[in-house]
């Protein structure tokens, strides 16, 4: 049984691994930042104080622990010269990374569904999508993205891990701990492609749902500014949803005998280093009133250091 495990990370060069820690370093500092700061903007702007700009808020506090899963661990690996992860700690890594994957594929459903009140029945959207329900949605979507992980990770552990110990990855995640395994994998697989497929798959199913009825609506607006106005407040949640959902499926819900390792590693980049990135910026530059308060916060910083 395998006490650790030997992380094989993003490259066999080992002459690339100084310029792959200064790139990753760099993209690291800029995801919490950019993050911090949508999160910071949109508590103490009182305008931004709406279900929208809540739920974006926790998506930048997603980004921002996603990010720390893998990263620090990653740039720590660069510098060393052994990678090594102990068999706890990897289970440990593969949990929170998990969770926070799980949590996200909900909450960019329970935004679609914000987007579609907020457009559809704009009327009761304030009574609907008032603080309470935004809190209480969103502590379901924190725990249920947590215990779906906790089965990945129960029946993770109870496999053997008996032949090599070197993870084709840069990080602990499903596919290459399954590949590793000497034991019968069927039920992980199968509850990858079942309770998986019904958590990310109906989730999908939402957004889409959502969306039709948002279009529909959208194009139903005689106003040409309004149907811009409409379309430009979805435009940066469907960005980051077929960012998000391309790289997930692609990553989890391939045939496993059509599995490369090489391909997968990055695609994970895609998904777990540079979406966190990206999306902060999708959200500011996307977005009219983020811009706004943006450039607010932005203005008084430089009030107060004159």
């Amino acid at each position: 049984m395998a006490t650790e495990f030997i992380l094989l990370g993003l490259s066999s060069i080992p002459e690339a691994e100084g310029l792959f820690f200064v790139i990753f370093l760099l993209i690291y500092m800029t995801t919490l930042t950019g993050n911090i700061l949508i999160i910071t903007i949109i508590r103490i702007d009182a305008h931004l104080h709406t279900a929208m700009y809540y739920f974006i808020s926790n998506l930048s506090f997603l980004d921002c622990c996603s990010s720390t899963v893998t990263v620090p661990k990653m740039l720590a690996d660069l510098l060393a010269k052994r990678k090594t992860i102990l068999f706890h700690s990897c289970m440990i890594q593969l949990y929170l990374f998990v969770s926070l994957v799980s949590v996200e594929c909900l909450l960019l459903a329970a935004m679609a569904v914000d987007r579609y009140i907020a457009i559809c029945r704009p009327l009761h959207y304030g009574s609907i999508m008032d603080q309470q329900a935004c809190s209480r949605l969103a502590a379901g979507l924190w725990v249920g993205g947590f215990f779906y992980s906790s089965v990945h990770v129960i029946l993770m552990s109870r496999l053997l891990f008996c032949g090599s110990n070197e993870i084709q990855h840069f990080f602990c995640d499903i596919p290459p701990l399954l590949k590793l395994s000497c034991s019968d994998t069927f039920i992980n697989i199968l509850v990858i492609l079942t309770l998986g497929g019904f958590i990310g798959l109906g989730a999908l199913l939402i957004k889409i749902v959502s969306y039709a009825f948002i279009i529909t609506t959208i194009l139903n607006i005689k106003s040409s500014v309004g149907r811009a106005k409409a379309f430009s407040t979805c435009a940066s949640h469907l960005t980051v949803v077929i960012i998000f959902y391309g790289t997930l499926l692609f990553t989890y819900y391939r045939p496993t005998t059509t599995n490369s390792f090489s391909v997968d590693r990055l695609v994970s980049v895609v998904y777990s280093i540079l979406t966190p990135m990206v999306n902060p910026m999708i959200y500011s530059l996307r977005n009219t009133e983020m811009k706004k308060a943006v450039k607010k916060v932005i203005g008084r910083i430089q009030r107060e250091t004159k």
